[in-house]
C-alpha cells in the first residue's frame, strides 16, 4: 500500500487551523519568525496533539512585516541565531505540553532560497541538528536542503505541493507569477494523487516531471483551505493511499 503524509503550515493567524487539524497527519507551526507567538504555538500544538497530528516547527526569516516571503532577508550567523531563538521557544512550549517535535520545515522565502543555496541550507540544518532528538528536516527532494540534512546527520522528509504549479526543472513556480497557486479543487486532487501514486507532476509547460514525495503540503492560508484538504484526503484514500504522519 502507498503511504503518504499530508501536512499544512499552521499557527499563522488563519481561520482554518482547527478544521485542517482534523484532516492532515502532520503540521508545521509558525514559531515567531514570520508569524506566531508563544500563545499561538501552544494553542496550535494542543489542538494537534488532541487530533493525533505530528508536531513540527515552521521557522523563517525574522521578517514579520514581509510574512517571511522576502528573499535573502538575512544570512550567516544572524540567521543561525534567529532560527535558534525560534526553535528554542518552540522547544520550550513542546516541553511544557509534553509534545514531541518530529520535524522542522523552513517557511516561505527561507525554504525556496535554501533549495538552491548550500550555505543557507547548512545554516538551517545546523540549527535543527542542535535540537534534542534531532528532528527530521522537511524540504524538496534532491536539493541543497537534502544535502545539508545528510551532512548534519538528520533524517530527511521529501515534500511536494498539491496546490502549487511546478516548473520543468522540478522547482515551484514563484508566487509572484500568475498561476503559481492552484485554486481549482479538482486540479489539486488530481495533482495530489499523481504525486502520491506515481511520483510525478505536470509542469506548466505540459512536460511531466518526476517528484519524490514522502509528504504532501496543502497551504492553510488560502480561501477554502479546509475544504480543499478534505477533498485531497478523500481522493487519496479513494485511490488506496494510506495517510500517515511523518513519525509513522
Amino acid at each position: 500500500m502507498t503511504t503518504i503524509d499530508l501536512n499544512a503550515d499552521l499557527g499563522e493567524g488563519d481561520a482554518y487551523d482547527a478544521e485542517l487539524l482534523q484532516v492532515v497527519s502532520s503540521c508545521n507551526i509558525a514559531c515567531g519568525g514570520h508569524a506566531g507567538d508563544t500563545a499561538s504555538i501552544a494553542a496550535t500544538m494542543r489542538e494537534a496533539m488532541a487530533n493525533g497530528v505530528s508536531v513540527g516547527a515552521h521557522p523563517s526569516y525574522p521578517d514579520r512585516e514581509g510574512f517571511g516571503r522576502r528573499s535573502r532577508f538575512i544570512a550567516g550567523e544572524p540567521l543561525r541565531e534567529a532560527l535558534r531563538t525560534q526553535l528554542e521557544r518552540f522547544g520550550e512550549v513542546a516541553d511544557e505540553l509534553g509534545a514531541t517535535i518530529t520535524h522542522v520545515k523552513p517557511h516561505g522565502a527561507l525554504y525556496t532560497d535554501a533549495v538552491v543555496d548550500p550555505k543557507l541550507a547548512d545554516v538551517i540544518a545546523s540549527a535543527v541538528a542542535d535540537l534534542p532528538g534531532k528532528p527530521l528536516l522537511v524540504g524538496q527532494a534532491d536539493t541543497e536542503l537534502e544535502t545539508a540534512a545528510r551532512a548534519h546527520g538528520l533524517g530527511f522528509v521529501a515534500e511536494a505541493f498539491v496546490d502549487r504549479a511546478y516548473q520543468p526543472n522540478g522547482q515551484l513556480v514563484p508566487r509572484s507569477e500568475p498561476g503559481a497557486v492552484h485554486g481549482d479543487v479538482s486540479s489539486i486532487q488530481h495533482q495530489a494523487v499523481r504525486l502520491a501514486r506515481d511520483g510525478e507532476v505536470t509542469a506548466r509547460d505540459g512536460s511531466t516531471v518526476s517528484v519524490r514525495a514522502d509528504t504532501l503540503c496543502i497551504h492553510g492560508d488560502t480561501p477554502g483551505a479546509a475544504a480543499a484538504a478534505r477533498a485531497v484526503r478523500e481522493a487519496l484514500e479513494k485511490e488506496g493511499v494510506d495517510i500517515r504522519g511523518v513519525d509513522g
